[in-house]
Parts: C-alpha cells; sequence; structure tokens
C-alpha cells in the first residue's frame, strides 16, 4: 500500500457482539433524602443571627441577670423597714439596727405609707407604750420580719427566753434561687424552640410554596419532617450544654443526679414540644396564625409550669391541671434530678408521660399534615 493510499475503517464481523462498556449501579442512599433535609435545616437556622441568639443568648442572659438579682450570697440584701415618728424612735432604731438583715430608715407615718404603695418597705412601727405594726398581709416577707422586730424589741425590753436556742446556718446544694431557675431556664428553652423551629419553620415553607415544589420530589413525608426532628436533637444537645456551662462555673450550680436521666427527660420534652408545634402548623398557611396558637400553648405554661417560681404558689384546685402540663412535667424532673440527685428510675412517671405525650402528638400531626 503506498503512503498516499488511506487505510479502510476495520469493521467487526457481523457474528461477533459488539462488547457494551459497563455502567456502574449507584449505591442505594436510603438516607441521602433525610441527610440533605437535616443539612438543610442545620444550614436554615445557623445562617439566622437572631435564631442563635435567643436558643443560646438570651437564656444565658436570663440566667446571668436573674443569678446575680436573686442569688443572695454571703452579704444578702438587707429588709427595709421603717420606725415611726415618735418618743421611742430614736430607741428603737438603736435596737434594730443591731441586726444587720434589717435596713432601717426613721421617717414619718406619712411616709411610711407612701413607701409601702412603692415596695420600698416591707414593715413599720411605731406606738408609745405598745408597738404598732404597719405590714401588708399578702407580701410574704411582712409577717417573718414582724416576728423578727417583735423578737429584738422584746429581748431589748428585758425578755428573758425559757429555753436557750443556737442557731446553725445550713447552704445545701440545690437550695439557692439560682439552682431552681436554671433547669426552669432548660425547660422554657426547650419548649421555645422546640415549638417555634418546628411550627413556625413549617408554615414559613408552605406559605413561600416550599411545601408543594418538595411534595413533588421523590421525597417521603417521614423524611421531610424527619429532618426537623434530627435538627432539633442536635439544637438540643448544644443548647443545653451550654446552659449547664454558663451556670455551672459562674454560679456554681452542681449536677447532682443521673446525666442520663436528665437527657432522657430533655429529649422526651424535646419530642413533646415538637409535636405540639406540628400539630399547631400542620393545616396553618399564616404566620400571624400559628404563632398565635404557639403563644396559646406555651404562655400559660411560662406562667404556671414553674420556670420562675414555684407551681406549689397556685391553689390546690388548680395543681390537677398545673401538674400534667408537659413543661410542668420537665421541670418538676430536672429539679429532681439536678438540684436533688434523682436518677432514672425516681423520674420514670414524668419521663413516660413526655414520652406519651410525643407519641400522641406526633402521630396526630402527620395524620393532619397537608403540603398545601
Amino acid at each position: 500500500m503506498s503512503p498516499g493510499t488511506q487505510e479502510p475503517p476495520i469493521t467487526p464481523d457481523a457474528a461477533t457482539p459488539v462488547p457494551t462498556p459497563a455502567v456502574p449501579t449507584p449505591p442505594a442512599r436510603i438516607w441521602s433524602p433525610l441527610w440533605e433535609l437535616v443539612l438543610a435545616r442545620l444550614r436554615e437556622f445557623f445562617r439566622e443571627p437572631a435564631a442563635i441568639f435567643w436558643t443560646y443568648g438570651f437564656p444565658t442572659v436570663l440566667a446571668l441577670a436573674l443569678g446575680v438579682a436573686f442569688s443572695g450570697g454571703t452579704d444578702p440584701k438587707a429588709i427595709p423597714i421603717a420606725v415611726l415618728d415618735g418618743p421611742r424612735q430614736a430607741a428603737r432604731v438603736e435596737v434594730l439596727q443591731q441586726d444587720p438583715a434589717l435596713g432601717v430608715v426613721a421617717v414619718s407615718e406619712d411616709e411610711a405609707r407612701r413607701r409601702f404603695q412603692g415596695a420600698r418597705i416591707v414593715l413599720a412601727v411605731g406606738g408609745d407604750d405598745e408597738a404598732r405594726f404597719l405590714f401588708d398581709p399578702t407580701n410574704p416577707e411582712a409577717d417573718a420580719t414582724r416576728r423578727r422586730v417583735d423578737d429584738l424589741l422584746q429581748r431589748a425590753a428585758g425578755r428573758k427566753d425559757a429555753v436557750a436556742t443556737r442557731t446553725d446556718l445550713v447552704q445545701a446544694p440545690g437550695s439557692r434561687y439560682i439552682d431552681f431557675l436554671i433547669p426552669g431556664l432548660i425547660g422554657m428553652n426547650v419548649m421555645s424552640s422546640s415549638m417555634w423551629g418546628i411550627g413556625y419553620a413549617l408554615v414559613e415553607a408552605r406559605k413561600r410554596k416550599l411545601l408543594k415544589r418538595l411534595a413533588a420530589t421523590p421525597m417521603k413525608r417521614s423524611h421531610f419532617v424527619g429532618s426537623f426532628l434530627i435538627a432539633r436533637m442536635v439544637f438540643l444537645v448544644t443548647e443545653v450544654a451550654a446552659i449547664l456551662a454558663f451556670a455551672v462555673p459562674v454560679f456554681d450550680v452542681q449536677f447532682q443526679g443521673s446525666i442520663l436521666a436528665a437527657a432522657l427527660l430533655s429529649i422526651a420534652g424535646a419530642m413533646a414540644f415538637a409535636g405540639l408545634g406540628l400539630v399547631a402548623a400542620s393545616r396553618t398557611t399564616s404566620t400571624e396564625t400559628v404563632s398565635g396558637l404557639m403563644n396559646i400553648i406555651m404562655l400559660p405554661m411560662f406562667v404556671l409550669s414553674g420556670v420562675f417560681f414555684s407551681a406549689s404558689h397556685f391553689p390546690d384546685w388548680m395543681q390537677t391541671f398545673i401538674r400534667p402540663l408537659p413543661l410542668t412535667l420537665l421541670n418538676d424532673g430536672l429539679r429532681a434530678v439536678i438540684n436533688e440527685g434523682a436518677g432514672l428510675g425516681d423520674v420514670a412517671l414524668p419521663l413516660l408521660a413526655l414520652t406519651g405525650g410525643a407519641l400522641l402528638t406526633l402521630t396526630v400531626g402527620l395524620r393532619w399534615f397537608r403540603w398545601t
């Protein structure tokens, strides 16, 4: 063949099959949609500075403010009392100032009544031959202060006790207000972030027609809702850890019970509140409506469930309704674990109640849920 002649192409024989290149079969990715949705939830959260502040910053600032205000310490704030004008005013002021727990001022009766109106004094004492006490019976400190002042005045007048007494001060772990407050803040934060993180986010997505688009994808409904629950668990760990990491070194809050019990209570509580958020958002199309629904659910528990003060202060007839509330169960369980050293068996009842509530609300929310 000459150099300029073109070589004919080689064609396979008709009887010889042409091999087809093997195309690798992609591996089964059962969890891929769920994983991608979880990542989307996490990215949405951490791209919102306001959400980060309300989840991590606000509870910390609140714990700092209330802890400083009510922790007391070794130098508690003096109880403000007034000694009214009269011939015995100077002598009574001198006697009462010997007690460092009392903050004594000498004023007229008119001035004392004005100070009562502004809650600037707890008690006033006056009178000539007999001591006359003025106080508001609804003030929880007033009666104890009256007894204290009366005891000082009687001793100064020469009264002798029939039985000798001695006072030993006790500072037990878990007895301070800050010890009471921290579990309540954890419960409050778990409720707020669980309900708002699911309820508001679902309605916002429905309002922007994102749910309708997601419904057209080969994504399962369980993947979509499950992504919110898994992301909620990630946030739960970090938000509880953030509050405790602040309270333990700053206020010397001691975690005395089972870490496992506290973790299971927090998880069950988060799932119960997530279920309530899902129920509120299952068919709601307006963010204003879902905000109102969630506030109707949460605000009574903020007041009744012992976040900032004990639920036992309410009348006995209300306890029937207060004790079964999810936030009451969570707060009481966390306080028993953190402050009283309770174990898993000691909090089995609130744990089972919260778990049952979570299963009920999540089931109802999934059944009612619609994409549009």
